[in-house]
């Protein structure tokens, strides 16, 4: 695994004592070692583990639910179990997860995606139930949503007096929280401009290649489409390939937002082919493990649940900071703040912030 310089990885105060080993984690990476996103979430995590000297190992589950409930098992039930088990419920996994941690003596903890109202309706009591299911951490994926559409909004030439802006959207899944959120954003930015009229949303898997051939459609079944609104990158890629099949040309014919922000979503952003870019949320996996190491750290008798935590990490690229997002996604070079969750700030000022984590802009410019 490609290693991260732990130096960019601020301290603000001296990692104190009280556990008598190095804490063990496992997470259970939902996606796949080749995907630019999960690469970039694994390493960020791997520098936060490195630095407060907790034991991380990472295991790519593919998307696919029964190898991802296998490992789950392997960790839960097997001979070597870890302190700690991290997971995304981004396949509805969470309710098997938590039975299979019943009397295995291993903490969960829930990034990116968590337990669902109706999963945790069905569970009953989580805490008396499921005792070391012990929190979760998530990003801000409806404001992402909303500050995603509303940017794609912005960015349309105006129409004439009662001529409709028609949009396509690009949602992952029908089911994944993230998702759902996500289009709940998008959704509240359009009630806010009657004159942007949805055609339509294609639940594309958060996957380029469905996401192409849903879009070779949808282009033709609406040739006027002027703005198209994807949760992701990868969604957002796909929709651009169709639309250059057709002779189309993104950022001029057809305006693109995506939520991601990799180097190939920040080069797109360069060179003008992706109109409008939210990054940041890649980072949860790092803050998730400041978390579980404060957490662990604490005295005994003073630990206490973590509950559900949401943190303001997904904010829009601004055009002026692409090639400094740009610079710091080729090395990785982000600084995450030790105390970040005892300070209360929002926005870019919140120290969960992706411009805030950033190495010091020495180029004089913005």
């Amino acid at each position: 695994m490609k290693a991260l310089h732990a130096g960019w990885l601020l301290l603000c105060s001296c990692l104190w004592g009280g556990a008598t080993h190095a804490a063990s984690v496992v997470f259970l990476n939902p996606g796949a070692p080749s995907d630019g996103y999960w690469q970039s979430y694994s390493r960020v995590m791997q520098t936060a583990a490195d630095t407060t000297g907790m034991s991380l190992k990472i295991l790519y589950t593919e998307r696919d639910t029964r190898k991802l409930l296998d490992l789950a098992r392997a960790a839960l039930q097997g001979d070597e179990r870890p302190d700690y088990l991290l997971f995304s419920n981004e396949l509805n996994i969470a309710p098997e997860v938590l039975r299979m941690s019943v009397g295995s003596g291993v903490k969960l903890f829930a990034v990116n995606n968590t337990l669902t109202e109706d999963q945790i309706r069905i569970l009953g009591d989580l805490p008396s139930r499921y005792p070391d299911f012990i929190g979760s951490l998530v990003g801000n994926d409806e404001q992402g949503g909303y500050l995603t559409a509303k940017r794609l909004i912005s960015l349309a030439a105006p129409g004439a007096d009662g001529q409709v802006i028609d949009m396509l959207a690009f949602s992952g899944t029908n089911t994944t929280p993230v998702s759902l959120l996500r289009e709940k954003g998008m959704l509240r930015a359009l009630s806010e401009h009657p004159e942007v009229h949805l055609r339509q949303i294609a639940l594309g898997g958060w996957r380029r290649d469905r996401a192409l051939e849903q879009a070779r459609v949808l282009f033709k079944r609406y040739p006027q489409t002027r703005l198209v609104w994807a949760a992701n990158e990868q969604m957002a890629f796909g929709a651009m390939d169709a639309l250059r099949e057709s002779g189309g040309k993104p950022g001029q014919d057809v305006l693109f937002s995506a939520i991601n922000g990799t180097s190939l979503s920040l080069r797109a952003q360069l060179n003008g082919s992706l109109s409008v870019v939210a990054s940041g949320h890649f980072t949860l996996g790092g803050w998730a493990i400041i978390l579980l190491h404060h957490y662990d750290t604490a005295q005994w008798q003073a630990r206490q649940q973590i509950g559900t935590r949401i943190i303001d990490v997904i904010h829009v690229v601004e055009p002026q900071d692409a090639q400094r997002f740009l610079d710091a996604a080729r090395d990785e070079h982000y600084r995450l703040d030790i105390q970040a969750f005892n300070m209360e700030a929002s926005g870019e000022a919140s120290p969960f912030s992706l411009k805030g984590m950033l190495p010091p802009d020495h180029s004089g410019g913005r």
